[in-house]
């Protein structure tokens, strides 16, 4: 067989569709990288060494890189969850800003001498449900009346964030300040620091051990809980899932909930491990984020925490440039690799071609 030879549809035979999909938006972000810097009459590769130098060439900096890597994990486990089941959850954002008031209101709640062994565990499971609960009203209209995911959960994401400030405004913020009360002693989830003194000042906790296990459990599950198996099998193929008697629209209902509380655990990283309280704006862009590290991360366990990783650095990074480039040029970046792995990965174009009515469609063949 020669270099030339290509399968059917153009792709060579033995390359998986889903790692060309990944390899597409790095290149992409590389380029794109490459053209910001030399905007701003930088060289890429000093600014690539002074990126590198900030995170990972620094304890510090790599304890930095898994805070900011941790959230971005839970919500592409929870993105990807979505993805297995056919559905495009761009709701995440919404979903762990809610949980992270619900957990910041509980929290404050609880009293002072509460031992963590109860507390910690209490908090997780409230970050959960309140994330499955914002979840719920794209879940039913998925499932009852066909209305498409990515219209309702985008319409919650809006939601939530004018909700979380009339809460915070209604009384559930400290008076004068947009934050909730602290949570107790024995809520916070222990910092990294305290077992490495060169970490020390870093916001990185032990949450990222509970995201890691969340991004390695997700393909296990799916190998051997029913419930699971059968939200991928709804996946694959909803008319054949029908025919055999499979309760379709109950499988997608459940997959945006066990969505939406994975996300909400994101809050397990910055309300319980880092600021010990919730504020307005705490974890925001995390939940868009998860979208580009679902995509790469191709539901692989090490894909997913390589992707988070990525993007962990890149976060990290842009504060260790951002004398010579605007951090805001790593989030361009982001938007870059969903949009490339978006036009190369077929699972998101046959999802995001089912948001568009058929009625436009035959309009537009009809024009």
């Amino acid at each position: 067989m020669t270099l030339a030879a290509t399968d059917a549809k153009g792709v060579r035979p033995g390359i998986p569709p889903g790692l060309l999909a990944s390899l597409a938006g790095l290149a992409a972000a590389w380029i794109a990288f490459d053209l910001l810097v030399w905007s701003y009459g930088e060289s890429p590769r000093a600014l690539l060494s002074m990126l590198f130098a900030g995170t990972w060439g620094t304890p510090y900096g790599a304890a930095q890189v898994l805070y900011k890597a941790t959230p971005l994990l839970f919500t592409g486990v929870a993105i990807d969850l979505a993805l297995r089941a056919g559905l495009f959850n761009i709701g995440a954002e919404g979903q762990l800003a809610v949980a992270g008031l619900a957990v910041g209101a509980v929290g404050a709640s609880l009293p002072t001498g509460i031992p963590g062994v109860v507390a910690i565990p209490l908090l997780i499971a409230t970050g959960g449900l309140a994330g499955a609960a914002w979840a719920a009203p794209p879940a039913l209209l998925r499932a009852r009346l066909g209305v498409h995911e990515v219209i309702s959960t985008i319409m919650m994401n809006r939601i939530g964030e004018a909700f979380v400030a009339f809460a915070l405004a209604s009384g559930l913020a400290m008076k004068g300040t947009v934050r909730t009360g602290d949570l107790p002693p024995g809520a916070h989830v222990p910092r990294l620091d305290s077992v490495a003194s060169g970490l020390r000042g870093s916001a990185a906790s032990f949450a990222v051990i509970l995201a890691v296990a969340c991004a390695f459990a997700l393909p296990w599950g799916f190998a051997r809980v029913r419930v699971l198996r059968e939200i991928a099998l709804v996946g694959m193929n909803r008319v054949a899932c029908a025919a055999e008697h499979m309760p379709v629209a109950r499988r997608l209902a459940q997959a945006m909930l066990f969505s939406g509380a994975i996300a909400g655990l994101s809050t397990t990283a910055t309300v319980l491990g880092y600021k010990g309280h919730f504020e307005s704006g705490l974890g925001a862009g995390a939940g868009f984020g998860g979208i580009a590290v679902a995509m790469l991360g191709r539901g692989s366990a090490l894909g997913l925490v390589a992707s988070a990783l990525l993007f962990g650095t890149l976060e990290q990074g842009g504060l260790a440039i951002n004398a010579h480039v605007p951090m805001e040029a790593m989030q361009v970046l982001e938007g870059v690799i969903i949009v490339a792995v978006a036009l190369a990965d077929a699972r998101v174009r046959e999802s995001l071609a089912r948001a568009v009515p058929r009625s436009l469609g035959r309009k537009a063949r009809g024009a």
